[in-house]
């Protein structure tokens, strides 16, 4: 018996030229991870206050010169010590009143100490009069650059030496897996002393005790990468068409393992900025009147119990910047990661 069709109704694609197209456009790598990557917000958000800090930095050596960081007039000092964050405004905790040592009641530190009426300090002073603004300005602008370039010397030295690793095989990748584990074994402090008797301490010697066994983790990572990426159709046929295996290790190897580099590169910059700031706080960091935001800390550990925010202040900024850093980091994992789709 024949099927009446009549009652059917064909709807929606009409051809089959209209149903082979592809409603969604193709992405590619990069398009699809920045897509992913927009999904998550705290991700967004701390690479937007990562953008912010970043310029901010460059920006301040302009309008905020260490030098006038680091001035203070002798002659003042009684005048414009220790003075609490004032913005001007009635907010309490931001208004110049605090309960000075051995007071039983909160005054204005401003009217008490002279100082002029015009003159406003928006996070207060330190106890030798400088601005803790100017100060923790400067400290972030040091603390980032130890960071960033110590992360750079990771991925340039770490990639090739990965790379070289993995490539090579053999007894040659055992024996330098060898080198990285006896450098593993090595603590940072005793590097950073040996540097520090050597180069008379500074940022020199932190980046270079940063990164002497901060590629170590990068190295590891990029070996891992290449004994895998080499077996790949791709890489072969580029052997059998005669490429060097330099153009091989630019044009296949690295690109394709980018994205585990640059989520490595955002989890080395925090640990190098928290690696200075210990550093500094056990005055094994950068020289005074140098400020970086772990000398700030270490330098206002005595004034807590009465003036706390002159600590405060630079461990909140180094935890915000460390932990957009993280997040930043986190996001990037899960961006370059196809299997973390999760449509």
């Amino acid at each position: 018996m024949a099927a009446n069709t009549e009652d059917f109704v064909i709807v929606g694609v009409q051809n089959s030229e209209a149903n082979e197209h592809i409603s969604k456009p193709a992405l590619s790598f990069w398009q699809d991870a920045w897509r992913r990557l927009k999904l998550n917000k705290l991700a967004v958000i701390s690479l937007w206050f990562l953008v912010f800090i970043l310029t901010f930095a460059v920006l301040s050596n302009i309008f905020v010169p260490q030098k006038n960081a680091n001035a203070f007039n002798s002659d003042k000092v009684g005048v414009y010590k220790n003075l609490p964050p004032n913005s001007g405004l009635p907010i309490p905790g931001w208004n110049g009143k605090i309960k000075a040592p051995g007071d039983t009641t909160v005054t204005n530190v401003y009217d008490s100490q002279g100082v002029p009426a015009n003159e406003k300090f928006i996070l207060g002073t330190d106890n030798i009069g400088r601005s803790v603004a100017k100060r923790v300005t400067v400290g972030l602008r040091i603390s980032l650059l130890v960071a960033i370039v110590a992360t750079l010397i990771d991925l340039f030295v770490g990639v090739a030496y990965g790379v070289f690793a993995g490539w090579k095989g053999g007894w040659i990748d055992n024996v330098m897996q060898r080198i990285i584990e006896i450098l593993s074994s090595i603590p940072n402090l005793i590097i950073v002393t040996m540097l520090g008797l050597l180069l008379g301490g500074g940022v020199l010697a932190i980046i270079l005790a940063i990164a002497m066994t901060g590629w170590l983790g990068m190295a590891r990572q990029v070996r891992n990468m290449t004994l895998t990426l080499k077996e790949r159709d791709y890489v072969l046929a580029a052997k059998s068409l005669g490429e060097s295996s330099f153009k091989i290790a630019i044009k296949h190897l690295i690109p394709n393992m980018a994205g585990t580099i640059i989520v490595q590169i955002m989890m080395t910059v925090p640990t190098a900025i928290m690696f200075e700031a210990v550093l500094s706080a056990i005055n094994l960091g950068v020289k005074p009147p140098t400020a970086s935001l772990g000398s700030l800390i270490s330098d206002a550990q005595a004034m807590l119990q009465f003036y706390p925010y002159q600590i405060l202040i630079p461990s909140a900024v180094l935890v915000l910047v460390s932990l957009a850093f993280i997040l930043l980091g986190d996001g990037l994992r899960d961006a370059f990661d196809p299997r973390a789709s999760e449509d």
